[in-house]
């Protein structure tokens, strides 16, 4: 019933399409060829098919995976979207709000009694997150939130959403994907993570019982929150399946052990008496300090250490490398903060390197199908005839590159720690000649121990650029290492493994009077300086056969070029690994000695330190602490507080001070105020924070003259 010389062509195309439906599992045509066919399909036999036939109903089943309804087809292996019941725009909109909430409140408890003495309550002021410069506060609670923050930092950087309680939908394109820029949006988010955690830390500063139940509330909230939106969507489709979770498990912990402590110090808080704390600058560490300071050194420590001698060797030489705490010395806040977030950085840089390749990687290997040697032929690579060689031949070699990516890796988070604890020693080492009275080995203009303003801003960024430098610093290692891993892999072990593509072992070998003749004239030289150009006389080495010297250095110099193009090329390659190596080590300037204040890094180190110990010197702590006491308590009736010094060692301490002169011991009460105002214009000159309050005793004595 079909027209005039149209044969029925449903059947050779019906063929086609099941062979291609067999080449292709996933989806055989368009649908825009599949509608093409139709109208083909349609012309030659117009009334093959019924009346009320449709166009789903004749073809509808050649296209088995074609899914139905204008729906897309999901990909293999890929993660679909995942939506939490209730909106992370709603979350993020309860958690600011009762961050504010919680702000207002610790604002309320934070009185500004010193600028309105007047006012029976005084007046609200912001609390401070944290106590940078405090010796004795509590360090862990800072590091926590700083990891909080840092991680939601990281978790940021692949969200669509910078702002989740916002909405930034923009038309959609023609296309049918919503195209709207979001670096603006991202940079505004930076500071949005950083306001919502403020709260967070202000908690642990405020000092009082209702800050640490706020405390456990905000964080019990935020940890919450993150929990139920990882239940809820462990697998993400962003980088990969599971990196979300993966990333937020240094947000959880911080979170978690914020949980726990706000929890603790409350319930310690009920179980205090009043007033048992210290006051004023008392201070735990700054007496610690103190104490471990002027005690005398024990000797025979000499014998312990010649009895195991190659332990006690291989002990010092670790605790060069490694640190270990010390008795008596704590390292500041910052240095503090900045080995956490170093820490941090090294996991969330680490674990981006691994999963944004790694899986990658794996996905193509399990891919390759016989296919590929047709690839590799229009290269003019010919691995072999054999198709299926072909194919463990190139899955070999993904294997090998994987593995060669997974070791640079492992490799530079290795090295990168290893600087981190090395820098740690480095830390205490300079801040214990420092507090010595050593001087910076900065140029003659930074030498002042005064604070300028270029040090508090060097002091503010400190610990940011070290996270930076630590960021930086392991992704060009990754790079360094794995080119290098993957070149010695391919150009050495494997050839010399399969016995084939030996094109290093090739090139040496019509390259060897080249490099035979470089090692003989190296050789030859030092042989020379050695046995012919240089004799001991009484002692003393000396200078002969000078003719011959001199015509054996012009003799040899076009080989000598050679050789220092070789050393050259030598010398760039150790410098980019060591350069590369220490690039996050802040405390080691990568540029000479002359050029060390062009190291933006180094420079800003020097001045951290110069804001450290000119403001938070734990022997001027102990020794104001000391003075305080002495004026406001009795030192016969009041009993002495637990962690203070004792009577007995603060007189071991004035001991120290005292001369064994007896002609000075003589000299009455003059040479007694000489070596007074000397030892207070020591303690001004190496202490200038206190030398405002010198200014206003000055000012004070004046006045109370007639």
């Amino acid at each position: 019933t079909g027209g005039k010389g149209g044969g029925d062509t449903r059947g050779p195309l019906l063929l086609l399409c099941q062979l291609a439906q067999a080449l292709s599992p996933r989806r055989a045509f368009p649908r825009e060829l599949k509608e093409k066919g139709w109208r083909m399909s349609s012309q030659p036999a117009g009334n093959q098919t019924s009346p009320g036939a449709t166009e789903d109903d004749s073809y509808g089943s050649w296209y088995i995976d074609e899914p139905q309804g204008g729906e897309e087809l999901q990909p293999e292996g890929e993660v679909p979207s995942c939506h939490t019941s209730i909106p992370p725009g709603l979350y993020h909109a309860c958690l600011a709000s009762l961050s504010i909430l919680v702000l207002l409140l610790l604002a309320m408890l934070v009185r500004r009694r010193q600028l309105w003495p007047d006012c029976v309550r005084g007046r609200p002021r912001l609390p401070s997150p944290v106590d940078f410069l405090a010796g004795d506060g509590p360090q862990a609670v800072p590091a926590a939130v700083f990891m909080v923050l840092f991680s939601s930092l990281c978790l940021l950087l692949p969200d669509e959403d910078p702002l989740p309680f916002l909405t930034f939908a923009s038309p959609p394109s023609p296309d049918g994907k919503t195209e709207a820029p979001r670096g603006s949006w991202k940079m505004l988010g930076l500071l949005y993570y950083a306001a919502l955690y403020y709260p967070l830390a202000a908690c642990a500063t405020a000092g009082h019982r209702a800050a640490h139940l706020l405390g456990s509330t905000l964080s019990w909230a935020h940890l919450g929150v993150q929990v139920w939106q990882r239940a809820e969507c462990p697998q993400t489709p962003k980088v990969y399946k599971y990196y979300s979770l993966l990333a937020s498990l240094p947000l959880l912990l911080g979170l978690g052990f914020l949980s726990l402590w706000y929890p603790v110090q409350l319930v310690r808080s009920f179980g205090r008496r009043t007033g048992a704390g210290s006051e004023g600058l008392q201070s735990s560490y700054s007496e610690e300090y103190l104490r471990n300071l002027l005690c005398r050194k024990k000797l025979g420590s000499s014998s312990h250490t010649s009895k195991h001698g190659f332990l006690s060797w291989a002990w010092v030489c670790l605790r060069h490398y490694i640190y270990t705490p010390q008795p008596g010395f704590r390292l500041p806040l910052k240095l503090v903060l900045s080995a956490t977030l170093t820490g941090t950085a090294i996991y969330q840089v680490a674990l981006l390197l691994l999963v944004g390749v790694v899986p990658t990687i794996q996905k193509v290997r399990a891919g390759v199908t016989t296919d590929v040697s047709y690839l590799l032929a229009g290269f003019g690579i010919v691995l072999s005839q054999d198709k299926q060689e072909v194919v463990e031949l190139v899955k070999h070699h993904l294997w090998a590159l994987e593995v060669c990516y997974i070791s640079a890796l492992v490799l530079s988070c290795s090295l990168t720690f290893l600087v981190l604890m090395r820098s740690l020693v480095t830390h205490r080492t300079n801040l214990q000649a420092l507090h010595r009275g050593a001087a910076l080995d900065l140029s003659p203009l930074h030498r002042s121990p005064h604070p300028s303003r270029q040090a508090i801003f060097c002091w503010m960024s400190f610990s940011a650029y070290q996270t930076a430098f630590i960021c930086l610093g392991l992704l060009v290692q990754q790079t360094i290492f794995f080119l290098g891993t993957t070149a010695l892999a391919f150009l050495v072990f494997m050839p010399v493994l399969q016995g084939r593509n030996l094109l290093l072992f090739r090139s040496l070998e019509s390259s060897w009077p080249f490099w035979l003749t470089l090692a003989l004239a190296v050789t030859l030289q030092n042989m020379a300086a050695h046995w012919v150009f240089l004799e001991t006389r009484d002692g003393h080495p000396q200078l002969t056969n000078r003719r011959v010297l001199c015509a054996a250095t012009f003799l040899l110099f076009p080989l000598n070029v050679l050789v220092g193009a070789t050393v050259a090329t030598w010398r760039v390659l150790l410098s980019a690994v060591y350069n590369t190596i220490h690039l996050g080590q802040m405390d080691l300037s990568l540029l000479p000695p002359r050029a060390a204040t062009l190291d933006l890094g180094y420079y800003t180190y020097r001045n951290f330190l110069k804001i450290e110990v000119s403001q938070s010197h734990p022997a001027v702590t102990a020794f104001c602490s000391l003075l305080l006491q002495a004026r406001s308590l009795p030192p016969r009736t009041t009993a002495t507080p637990k962690d203070s010094l004792r009577p007995g060692e603060e007189d071991e301490g004035m001991q120290l001070l005292q001369t064994k002169d007896s002609m000075a011991k003589g000299a009455g009460p003059r040479a007694g105020r000489s070596r007074a105002r000397w030892g207070l214009a020591y303690t001004l000159l190496h202490n200038p924070a206190l030398q405002a309050f010198r200014k206003t005793a000055l000012l004070g004595a004046n006045g109370a003259q007639p």
